[in-house]
């Protein structure tokens, strides 16, 4: 007895141990946060790109070369995506200045009068200049300290700048380092691996490895044919600002529902501001309902499924928690986290199905199949008891 309940008190210290490693871990996580981006996106480029060197390596050649290929198809990839992209994107936001007058205009004169009628409230008079002015100079004290704030926040702006140049140049070095180096860095952190629950751990570790390549594989794909469609079909309706509307709602994609419904907000403002009719309304409508349709029966099934396994609520909560929590390197890391801590959830459930808390003292129920490798430590299944 003596001993059973020193054997509980050390496997409660035990969790009490990575219980205090996880919180430490997140929270170094939080503080580095705005260092560690570029690095995430270089592991993530070099996990992308492993299969493909490994494959090169079975098929004779050898590490340094394999890596090189694939480094070199990855830059000159992005490299053909920037000189497209960037042009295109610069056309765009000119035309979009030269037109702020007209959206400015449209917002004043027809957007707010048409809210103002319906909901009976005044808001003209608290969005005119003047107005505003006056504000100001009766708040003038406090508006300093809003100046303040702002002069403060923009001279730290100049080394935020300095900081994302940094990270844009250093994020090829960091990823073909990662890429060269990667079949060494696994080796080593399964190296660290518990002998006891290696087979666990390298099985989970597997099944979130094929689900986070399959996903974000396949979710890149849709957000690139989509932001393409998209762009195409708003230019084709008309809208001089329908390419930028595009790209931006297929970006958005990867938060469920969120590309759509930016897209279709963004297009109808632009139609009404551009042309003031329901005709090139019911296009941009038209645009988006057709590429909904492509997406849920064709581009998603094909290439994604549901492989992520996690509803669209989580996904959503996914992404926001993690910009709340870290920033722009939680938004990035949101839905792989996610996915991997879906694959925990899953072996969870399914120890709990083998435990005898689940299964009783009497019998196993009917589709309950007890699998011997799923974890060494699982309780065997209970014999039924014949009658």
């Amino acid at each position: 007895m003596q001993s059973q309940a020193l054997d509980d008190i050390a496997r409660f210290l035990r969790r009490l141990q990575w219980t205090a490693l996880a919180l430490a871990v997140c929270w170094l996580v939080w503080v580095l946060a705005p260092i560690l981006t570029p690095f995430v996106f270089a592991l993530i480029l070099a996990w992308l790109g492993d299969p493909l060197v490994d494959r090169l390596e079975r098929a004779g050649r050898s590490r340094n070369v394999a890596v090189t290929l694939v480094f070199t198809a990855m830059a000159l990839i992005v490299l053909a995506g920037l000189l497209i992209l960037v042009p295109l994107l610069e056309r765009q936001i000119e035309t979009l200045i030269a037109s702020w007058p007209h959206y400015r205009d449209w917002f004043m004169v027809t957007a707010l009068p048409w809210v103002e009628q319906r909901l009976g409230i005044e808001l003209t008079d608290w969005l005119d200049f003047g107005h505003l002015s006056q504000l100001v100079r009766e708040n003038w004290d406090r508006a300093g300290g809003i100046a303040a704030t702002v002069l403060g926040y923009l001279s730290r702006s100049g080394f935020a700048v300095i900081g994302i140049v940094a990270n844009v140049a250093l994020l090829p070095v960091i990823t073909f380092f990662f890429l060269r180096d990667w079949d060494l860095l696994v080796e080593r952190v399964a190296s660290l691996i518990p002998r006891d629950h290696l087979d666990v751990v390298s099985r989970l570790a597997h099944e979130s490895s094929e689900v986070l390549s399959a996903f974000l594989r396949g979710q890149f794909l849709v957000m690139l044919v989509l932001g393409v469609m998209y762009g195409l079909g708003l230019w084709a309706v008309g809208l001089d600002l329908g390419i930028l509307i595009g790209l931006i709602a297929g970006l958005l994609t990867f938060v469920p529902y969120l590309g759509p419904a930016s897209g279709i907000l963004l297009g109808v403002i632009a139609a009404l501001v551009q042309y003031g009719d329901w005709q090139h309304v019911a296009g941009v409508l038209v645009v988006f309902g057709i590429g909904q349709v492509i997406e849920s029966y064709v581009l998603t099934p094909k290439l994604v499924g549901d492989r992520i396994g996690l509803h669209p609520v989580a996904v959503i909560f996914a992404v926001l928690a993690g910009g709340q929590l870290f920033g722009f390197l939680g938004m990035l890391l949101a839905l792989p986290v996610s996915a991997v801590v879906n694959v925990l959830l899953r072996y969870a459930q399914e120890r709990y199905r083998h435990s005898r808390l689940y299964v009783g003292t009497h019998a196993l129920p009917e589709d309950a199949v007890h699998d011997p490798l799923a974890d060494p430590h699982l309780p065997p299944p209970v014999d039924r008891k014949p009658e």
